[in-house]
Order: structure tokens, then sequence, then C-alpha cells
């Protein structure tokens, strides 16, 4: 133990505040253009162009499914970079404009919903025309587009950490403060992007939902997230040696999965992936069960402070949740493997579920007080749970990538990192088909969609008590708590057996940081 901290004391090879800061800042805007996509572009796909259900589901499914298999393939080359900025640092340089650019784009779209009433009213229902396939291919192209520029930036943001320093506390506060960044500056857009779009909407005098407010608003943010997203290239150094060994695709593809730490963490992740139904599904059951299609509604103090309450304790129960669970994360890492912490997140796949039994009990009643209540309480003990899930995934990819080059000597940042990013795509395109047959099955779909908001917009009916929509509330509620129960829960059976321990990590970690020493005096 002593060895280990003089080793430390004498290799103070870490990052400094202002580092810190600006990379912090820079993957908090690269989180809002993931979120402008994520929840803005998928609300605006669904409710405001009004792609078929179906339809929708396989672009966002297969693109990511695309996205998932480039990301090794970018961890790759991340791993076979030299240059004078290191191996990450490029991409964060000279990416951001790119995918600012490909962004505004996937919005840059016509009306399906039009498209399709036009079709029918010209050729008979179930009639398909070509601006309506045009319309889809356009959404398609341009998504996937998007999610290859993204992957280019995304796999070196988060494979830099481990490359700022080898000291593993400020490795771990940095993972936990980056975790805590990317919640907030996601969060304001998730939160957001959809009222803001609809207020400018309602100052042009036009339906909450009609495009020209979404595509301005969509504009105004991506240029805003570009600019923050390129401080985490121009802020950051990287300080851990690299390594002169390179692999092949082929290669890094196996070592992947022939690294038996790493290959649980897939699985889990893979096994936990209907939690991101929740940032599909969220923004539209709050925007429709409880503010009736206007999500200004719930920023109207003056005139329906109910429904402002009601939004400050689901949202802010789930976000101090997960905020303070991030925040503890740091403190808990000093007395805890973080394969206890991690498996110990699946008990808030019970909060999650019981969120739908409540609904099932009061199906038209989820504003009333005593509900919301009861609601707040169990999103607060749900967002403990997935904040921790979040900093102890990037704890344990970093610490596998010690772990491989511990035993064999070749350092894998950009390829383990890859996996993050591979979990997180390949999670949200099988959350995208769960969520586009189940609202296929109910009818949220197409003009079915426009019909109602313009309905709600008349305001001759009320969402969450109209029979008409019951279906509807149902299977957004559903989609919400049911797969993502099961998802936490289940998601622990890959890591039970988790290979590497606190003290194991502290060793490996101790031996690397003096071979690092080694390696730097025999290279002067």
């Amino acid at each position: 133990m002593k060895k280990e901290k003089a080793l430390k004391a004498k290799n103070p090879n870490t990052y400094t505040g202002k580092e810190a800061a600006m990379y912090l800042v820079g993957l908090g805007g690269q989180n809002m253009i993931y979120n402008i996509i994520a929840t803005g572009l998928y609300f605006y796909f669904q409710n405001v162009i009004c792609l078929n259900a179906v339809a929708l589901g396989w672009i966002f499914a297969l693109a990511r499914v695309w996205d998932a298999i480039n990301d090794p393939m970018m961890g790759s080359i991340v791993d076979k970079t030299k240059s004078k900025w290191g191996k990450c640092r490029p991409y964060l340089l000279f990416v951001p404009p790119i995918v600012m650019i490909i962004t505004i784009a996937t919005f840059l779209n016509g009306n399906y919903a039009e498209a399709q009433r036009a079709a029918e009213a010209a050729n008979g229902v179930g009639a398909v025309s070509a601006k309506m396939v045009f319309i889809t291919a356009w959404a398609a192209v341009s998504y996937i587009l998007w999610g290859m520029s993204y992957t280019i930036g995304d796999i070196p943001l988060w494979g830099i950490i481990p490359r700022m320093t080898e000291d593993e506390g400020d490795r771990a506060k940095l993972i936990s403060l980056a975790r805590i960044f990317a919640t907030i500056f996601g969060s304001l857009i998730v939160i957001g992007i959809i009222p803001v779009s609809q207020a400018v909407n309602n100052a042009l005098g036009n339906n909450p939902n009609t495009q020209k407010g979404f595509i301005l608003v969509a504009i105004a943010m991506t240029v805003v997230a570009s600019v923050l997203f390129e401080l985490a290239g121009i802020g950051t150094k990287e300080r851990v040696p690299v390594s002169e060994e390179t692999k092949t695709m082929k290669e890094s593809f196996k070592l992947m999965w022939s690294c038996k730490p790493f290959r649980r963490i897939l699985i889990s992740g893979v096994l936990r992936s209907p939690i991101q139904l929740m940032t599909i599904v969220v923004m539209t059951l709050f925007t429709y069960y409880y503010c009736d299609g206007d999500m200004n509604r719930a920023f109207d103090f003056a005139n329906n402070p109910k429904m402002f309450v009601i939004l400050i304790i689901i949202g802010g129960g789930f976000f101090i949740g997960q905020f303070g669970a991030m925040g503890l994360f740091p403190v808990l890492i000093k007395k805890f493997d973080v394969k206890t912490i991690y498996n110990l997140t699946a008990i808030s796949g019970i909060p999650t579920g019981l969120i739908f039994l409540l609904f099932m009990l009061h199906p038209s009643e989820m504003a009333e007080v005593k509900n919301v209540a009861i609601l707040g309480v169990l999103i607060l003990l749900a967002g403990i749970g997935f904040g921790l899930v979040m900093v102890c995934q990037s704890m344990m990819i970093s610490d596998c990538i010690d772990y491989e080059e511990y035993h064999n000597g070749f350092r894998p940042d950009g390829v383990f990192f890859s996996g993050q990013s591979f979990i997180t795509k390949l999670s949200a395109g099988i959350a995208s088909i769960i969520s586009a047959y189940v609202f296929n099955a109910v009818g949220y779909t197409g003009k079915n969609i426009d019909d109602m908001n313009n309905a709600l917009a008349s305001g001759s009916t009320h969402f969450a008590t109209d029979p008409n929509y019951a279906k509807y509330s149902w299977a957004m509620w559903f989609l919400l708590t049911v797969p993502p129960a099961i998802g936490m829960i289940i998601a622990i059976l890959p890591t039970i057996k988790y290979e590497i321990t606190k003290k194991d990590h502290d060793k490996m970690l101790a031996e690397l940081i003096e071979r690092h020493s080694e390696e730097k005096q025999a290279a002067e």
C-alpha cells in the first residue's frame, strides 16, 4: 500500500482544473446534440411530421444497429491514430462542425401526415405517394449519416478520459463529473426543446406541433451545442503514454469479446436496453398526458400552477436521484467494489415497475396530488439506480482498459470506450423497435396523431380523460416503466461474477504507473 501511494506521489500525471472544466463543458455540449436528436428529433418525427410508427421504429433501430457496428471500427481507428495532438484530440477538434451540419439537416423534412392525407384523398385509404416515400427516405438517410458522424466524435470524447490521468481517484472523479455534466446539459434539451419549439409556434400563430418552430429551435440549439462541444478538443491534453502496438479491425472486435470482464459489461448493457425507452417516451407522455399536447401549459404558472408543480416533482425527483447518486459515487467507490455498486442498481427496477401499477389503479388520475406525490418518490428511487448505472459502466470500462494493458500489454482506450457507445446505440435500436410495435398496435401513428393534435389544439378534448385516447395513454405509461424495470433487474445477471475487484485493480494500476514511469525514464 505504501508503495502504491509513493508511486502516485512520484507520478502526478493528471489533468489540471482548467482542462477538466473545458472537457466537461465540451462533453455537455456534445450531450446537448445527442438529446436534440434522441428526444427532439424523435418527438419531431413521431408527433410533428407524424411518420408511420413502424417505419419510424425501424429507421431508428437499423440506424442505431449500424452505429453500434461502427463504434468498434471507430475505436480501432482511434487506437491506431498518431498525431501531434494525441489519439483522441484530433477528432474532438475537427468533428463538431460536421455533426452540427448533419444534425440540422435531419429536421429539414416534409410533413408525412399531410402527404398521407393528400394521398388518401386522391386514391383512397391506405394509398402511398412518392412524397410519403421521399419524406421517410430523407428521415432515414439523414439520421443514419448523423449517427455515423456522431460516432466519430463520441468514441474519442470518452476514450480521452483514461488518457488524461493515471490517478484512479482523479479518473473516478472526472467520470462522475462527466456523467453529471452530460445529464445536466442533456436535460436542458430534454426539458427545453419541445416547449420552446411549441412556444415559437404559438408566437407565430400556429398549432404548437407544427414544423417551423421545431426547425428554428433545433438550428439555434445545435449551433450553441456544437460550439461548446469544440471546447473538449481545444482544452484537453493526453498524458498517458501511447501504446506502440496497434490492432486490425478484426483483432479489435475479437479483443472486445475475449476480455471476460468487458464482455460481461457488453452483455449487461444489452439486457438493460429497455431503459432507453424512457428517453424516447417521457416527453411524449408528459406533453400529452399532462399538457394536452402543448408543453407550455406546464410553464404557465400564473394560469396553471398545478402542471408546473407536477413537472417539478416528476422531473426534479428523477434528476435529484440521478445527480445525488453520481455525486456520491466517488465516495462509494472508496469503500465498495464498483461491481457491488453496479449490481445493487437492480433494486431500482422495483420502483420503476410500481409506477405502472400506480397508473393501472388510477389511469386518468395521475395528476391528482396523492398520485403525483407517490409518483415523485418512485421516480426519485428509480433515478438513483439509473444515475449509478451510468457512472459504474464508464468506470468499469476504464478498469477493463487497465486490465487489458496489465495482462497483455496493449491499452485499448478507443476500442473499449466504443463499447459504451455500442451499448447505448444498440440499446436505443432495440427500444425503438419495442416502442414502434406497441404504438402501432394501439393506432398511435401517422395521421391519427395529427388528428389528435388538431383536436387538442382546439380545446375540444383532454387527453388523460378522453376514452378515445385510453390506449395511447396505456402504451405510453407501459413503455416508460415495465420494459425498463425488467431490463434493470436482468442486467446484473452477467456481472454477478465480474472479475475485477477494487483490490486487484489497485494492484494493477500501481504496477502500470511504475511501468509508465520506467518507460518514460528510458525514453529520456
